[in-house]
């Protein structure tokens, strides 16, 4: 078929009319044959064609006159030149092009099928190649190549609509427009308002809003598509692994996704909107901060809703299979358990609101009795005992709903009603991911200073709003008013988290020591050789943190905090007992004794290796209003002279920050801008994750008095450096729910072979738990 360019020359070139030549030219200037293009015929007969006649002849006689026919004009190939009648002789071409033209005209009226073709010199100049024909070879110097002037011409005629949204124009417009977005961004003050305080925050989230939400479709499903089904392919075809067990999954906080139902004028525009967990948030915060502060907050001496307000935690999978689009949570854990077989009749997600305080889940939404339903239903329907598995602080949620769904109602007015059969009745197995059993150090923080950048697992797009658009004391505030979130404080005192003089998880020949939780600096110098312990006080060890951090909250907070929590260490094991009816223990796994479940086993999956923060320096700033009070001062007195205050006013609490400028690269634990750093999965130490599964709950102890099989597996840190999340080998707090190793080994329990999640240790958490005193 003729290019619609070749039948345009064609057109045009009225000389290749009759033989139907259609010359084709490549990139590189040649003059090639389509498979169909030139049909030139050649004459039939056997005889050689005469050499082209090159002398010029200028008339002929007439027609009528016999005698003239030796002086007849005659073509090149031999035969007569036709002449009409009345007509006279004319001049024989002299013009190549001209030339060419007669030459296919004449040998085109009968022959056989030949291939004619153009081809360039390189000396620029071109020559016909026509095998079998007198024209091979013939040196066409006099004219240009018929496709050359053809595309000259073909874009003049296009007219200045086509050039102007051709190359020459859009080019440099969008050259110049891509400089203009870049120096827009090196100068946000020109967004102007809200906008200019947003800038930030889309520069610091750029690389995971690339990684997880701009990526071309193709392109995620070449890179992760393979991975994400990967692990339950391998084991379906490797083991044959099926559905089996019934799975609910418990999130962590932050995690899960909250929704707005309040109907009031107030709150009526978010109505059905998700305040956390999706852009929603950002948009409130950015058009009413107040009101969102508002929705988001419980009322601290209810435990409640504030007035006005109905906040409910989304429901289903897609609670918290992704944390904002983009930034998935559970998604690859429900995606390679739907490789073997589950959906949404064999598993479900036990989305809570994790803002209201354990007790009041059951009493608001009777979260408790619900999941324990499900459960029983599941059971029922499926034949076979649940898999229960819990992230972070779903790891505490679920210690107290084990707790609660044994206490008999009637006797407590609190309760379950199960009776000590129930857990092992109905659930398998408990697997414990990254679970925050002994509380999470930089939690801490969050209660006392409101420095919560990256705190207990939050999104980085998430965690800035909170620090970009509030102050570090309004932080502070709004952490204190989710009630559910205080069950991270640390646990265990300085049994397990160590004193002045030493922690069991400082590292071999260390100069300084965990045990000092919160150092004080008590002057200007920040020089390592000025750090001793004349102008370093209070030292305050985890045992002396917790009401210190107490004392600087309200009176409502910590009314709250000792109806719902106790951080204490229990050996006593009748006092143990006892703890069975006090719901203020049951998150506390060194309070209260795990079900007598002797069949269920107990999986203790978490990260190591990564980078975390385990004590701080601060720094006390001026005096502030506030409802608490410095814990080693004195409520000031109006005669005391010395007594800090400003004038008609007595501020009770002070202002404290993390001490950003104490750097101490020689000392070991190292210091880095305020904070000391151990071992862990980049949001709790790997003391508080691994403390109980390895010595607390091992074998048949006063906290496991039914010898529960608890398997611990570790999974050491190695990100893949081209994944923004880590890739298959992440064990970062939130990431390893996406890692491969994690995912083989929940398929495997799930799946009714929990027998091949073999236990490995990697850390040093047996030297830990050799250190700590659990007598």
């Amino acid at each position: 078929m003729p290019t619609r360019r070749g039948k345009r020359t064609h057109k045009k070139r009225a000389q290749l009319d009759d033989a139907h030549a259609h010359v084709v030219h490549n990139e590189d200037d040649e003059t090639v044959a389509g498979p169909s293009i030139p049909r030139i015929l050649v004459p039939t007969e056997d005889a050689e064609p005469d050499e082209p006649d090159e002398t010029p002849v200028s008339s002929v006689p007439p027609s009528g006159d016999t005698s003239a026919a030796s002086s007849t004009l005659h073509t090149p190939l031999g035969t007569p030149m036709p002449v009409t009648e009345g007509s006279t002789a004319v001049e024989t071409p002299r013009n190549l092009r001209q030339r060419f033209a007669e030459m296919t005209r004449e040998i085109g009226k009968a022959g056989e099928e030949l291939s004619v073709r153009i081809r360039r010199k390189a000396d620029g100049n071109f020559k016909v190649l026509a095998p079998g024909t007198p024209y091979d070879e013939l040196e066409l110097h006099d004219i240009d190549h018929p496709m050359h002037k053809k595309r000259r011409r073909h874009r003049r005629d296009e007219g200045w609509t086509k050039w102007f949204v051709g190359r020459r124009v859009l080019f440099p417009v969008a050259f110049a427009l891509g400089m203009a977005a870049v120096w827009t961004a090196t100068q946000p003050e020109l967004l102007g308002g809200e906008l200019t305080d947003l800038w930030p925050m889309l520069q610091s989230d750029m690389s995971n809003f690339l990684g997880n939400m701009s990526m071309l479709d193709s392109a995620k499903k070449a890179i992760f598509e393979s991975r994400d089904f990967s692990v339950g392919d391998i084991l379906s075809h490797e083991l044959g692994l099926e559905a089996k067990h019934p799975v609910i999954m418990m999130p962590g906080v932050v995690t899960s996704g909250l929704e707005s139902w309040s109907t009031e004028p107030i709150a009526r525009p978010w109505f059905r909107s998700r305040l956390w967990g999706t852009s929603t948030m950002i948009r409130a915060v950015l058009t009413d901060k107040e009101r969102w502060v508002e929705a988001m907050g419980i009322d601290l001496e209810t435990g409640l809703d504030p007035p006005g307000h109905r906040v409910r935690a989304a429901q289903g999978l897609d609670a918290a299979s992704e944390f904002i689009q983009g930034y998935w949570v559970w998604q690859k854990v429900v995606q390679n358990l739907a490789t073997i077989g589950y959906d949404t009749n064999t598993m479900d997600m036990a989305a809570y609101d994790w803002r209201v305080a354990y007790y009041n889940l059951e009493v608001r939404d009777a979260y408790l009795s619900r999941l324990k339903a499900r459960i029983e239903l599941m059971h029922k329907l499926s034949g076979h005992k649940v898999v229960l598995a819990s992230h972070s602080m779903g790891g505490s949620l679920m210690l107290y709903f084990l707790k609660w769904v044994e206490a008999e109602p009637d006797a407590l007015g609190f309760g379950g009603g199960g009776g000590p059969r129930w857990v092992e009745d109905h659930l398998e197995a408990w697997v414990n991911i990254a679970g925050t059993l002994l509380g999470v150090p930089k939690a801490m923080t969050a209660f006392m200073s409101g420095e919560m950048r990256d705190t207990v697992e939050i999104n980085p797009l998430g965690s800035y709003v909170l620090e970009k658009f509030f102050s570090r004391k309004e932080r502070a505030e709004l952490f204190r008013r989710w009630p559910g979130a205080s069950s991270m404080y640390m646990k265990g005192g300085n049994r397990i988290w160590g004193d002045l003089d030493g922690a069991p998880d400082d590292p071999p020949n260390a100069t300084d020591t965990y045990g000092r939780f919160f150092s004080f600096r008590r002057t200007a110098s920040t020089k390592e050789e000025d750090m001793d312990r004349t102008n370093i006080f209070p030292n305050l060890t985890v045992e002396e943190t917790v009401p210190y951090v107490l004392d600087h909250t309200s009176g409502a907070y910590q009314r709250m905090f000792a109806s719902n929590y106790s951080v204490g260490f229990e050996t006593d094991p009748k006092q143990l007992r006892k703890n069975a009816k006090d719901h203020t223990k049951w998150t506390n796994p060194l309070e209260v004794e795990l079900p007598r479940a002797p069949s269920m086993k107990i999986y203790c999956l978490y990260g190591h290796g990564k980078e975390t923060e385990r004590a701080y320096w601060y720094v006390k700033g001026e005096y502030e209003e506030g409802e608490g009070r410095d814990a080693l001062g004195t409520q000031c007195d109006a005669e005391d002279d010395m007594c800090e205050r400003t004038p008609g006013d007595f501020p009770l609490m002070r202002n404290h920050r993390i001490d950003n400028d104490v750097t101490l690269k020689h000392a070991l634990p190292e210091v880095r801008s305020g904070v000391k750093f151990s071992d862990g999965d980049g949001t709790i130490a790997t003391a508080s994750l691994g403390a109980m599964c390895v010595r607390g709950w091992r074998g048949r102890t006063r906290w496991n008095p039914a010898g529960i099989e608890v398997v611990t597996r570790e999974f050491l840190h190695q990100p893949d450096a081209l994944d923004l999340r880590g890739g298959a080998g992440t064990a970062d707090h939130v990431d390893i729910l996406g890692s491969a190793p994690l995912n083989d080994a929940i398929l495997k329990i799930a799946g009714g072979r929990g027998d091949l999640v073999e236990p490995h240790i990697g850390s040093e958490i047996e030297r830990y738990v050799e250190r700590m005193r659990w007598d």
